[in-house]
């Protein structure tokens, strides 16, 4: 089968063909309608090699849809084959050489409906950021000038209305109200994404059973399910954990072996929506033991436990480990989810 690499930019594609492995037949340099007609020329079945990068899943798709196969590789695991410069025409032979590693798992193409709900996610997140950064302003102001502010968010942004209004910052009064303004709209904004994803998943099974899950809501429960697309492509919980960047880091060589701090390789939004989950579990936890200690599952028995051994931050990502293999066995399992669930190794 023949098989092409392509070096993706905003306009300009460099393309190189190979029939045999390691040898390069021909190189072209396609502006984008090019490109697009040169996909559709191909009549035989070709496998298209791209990195995972901005509008590979886009071009991926197309290339599918035509009846060929595609294989993104991560940037990282391109890096080590090119040689000397970095060139569009080095970077396409390096595609080539990398393709030809069987050990080196490509990214799955995304569908477009999977991609809109990551871009939805990532709308919340700016708009989560750019409100922090507004409350953090007029926290700021608010101490140059004295004034003292609530510790709570939803306290500080009720309150700061008649706060701004304040002798003290009445010259800058009339821009404090602008900046207020955007944090309401912000908050508004954010709303509707939430909404959005309500309404997205509301027929959802697996987001509704993943969002059982203790610490897991509709935020996590979507965004897990949108990064990973097809469980089944992970063998255990253990290595969905570690494509998540939650397993330990190794440094090992000959009989030493030595396990540092987590990885931290992988998706960095899911992960901390991962562990910010985790650390509302065990404060659940926590509080359920002081309360009602009988009450306690084993999954909050064992986070208490922990927490009280290592500390309540290292027990916190420990908990969001545990709860990435918990939740890859409720999907690939399609069962439901047990605080008080025993696994059992097969015989």
């Amino acid at each position: 089968m023949k098989r092409i690499a392509v070096d993706l930019a905003k306009s300009v594609y460099q393309v190189a063909e190979s029939v045999r492995s390691g040898q390069v037949v021909q190189r072209k340099r396609l502006n984008r309608e090019a490109f697009r007609r040169y996909i559709q020329e191909q009549t035989e079945s070709v496998e298209w090699v791209m990195e995972a990068c901005g509008t590979a899943h886009y071009w991926g798709r197309l290339a599918q849809s035509l009846g060929h196969q595609v294989k993104l590789l991560h940037p990282r695991y391109v890096r080590p084959y090119r040689r000397r410069n970095k060139t569009d025409r080095n970077d396409c032979d390096a595609m080539l050489e990398a393709a030809r590693c069987t050990d080196i798992h490509p990214v799955p193409v995304k569908s477009h409906d999977q991609q809109q709900l990551q871009q939805l996610h990532g709308l919340r997140e700016t708009w989560k950021k750019s409100r922090t950064q507004r409350i953090n302003l007029l926290r700021g102001m608010l101490r140059e000038a004295g004034i003292e502010a609530p510790a709570s968010t939803a306290d500080f942004i009720r309150a700061a209305s008649e706060l701004v209004d304040l002798p003290e910052l009445a010259p800058l009064s009339c821009l404090l109200h602008i900046v207020l303004a955007e944090i309401n709209l912000y908050e508004q904004c954010m709303a509707e994404c939430e909404q959005q994803l309500q309404r997205w998943h509301a027929d959802d099974e697996i987001v509704r059973k993943l969002d059982e899950v203790s610490g897991i809501g509709l935020l996590t429960a979507s965004a897990l399910t949108a990064a990973v697309g097809k469980p089944e492509r992970f063998a255990s919980g253990r290595q969905l954990s570690a494509w998540l960047g939650m397993t330990p880091r190794e440094f090992s060589s000959g009989n030493s072996r030595k396990l540092g701090h987590i990885s931290r390789q992988g998706n960095v939004y899911v992960r901390t929506l991962f562990i910010h989950g985790s650390r509302a579990a065990l404060l659940a936890a926590q509080r359920c033991q002081a309360r009602t200690p009988e009450k306690l599952t084993q999954l909050q028995r064992w986070a208490v436990q922990t927490a009280a051994r290592i500390g309540h931050n290292k027990a916190a990502v420990a908990l969001a480990n545990k709860l990435v293999r918990i939740c890859w066995a409720v999907w690939c399992h399609e069962r439901r989810f047990n605080g008080n669930w025993q696994s059992t190794k097969p015989a």
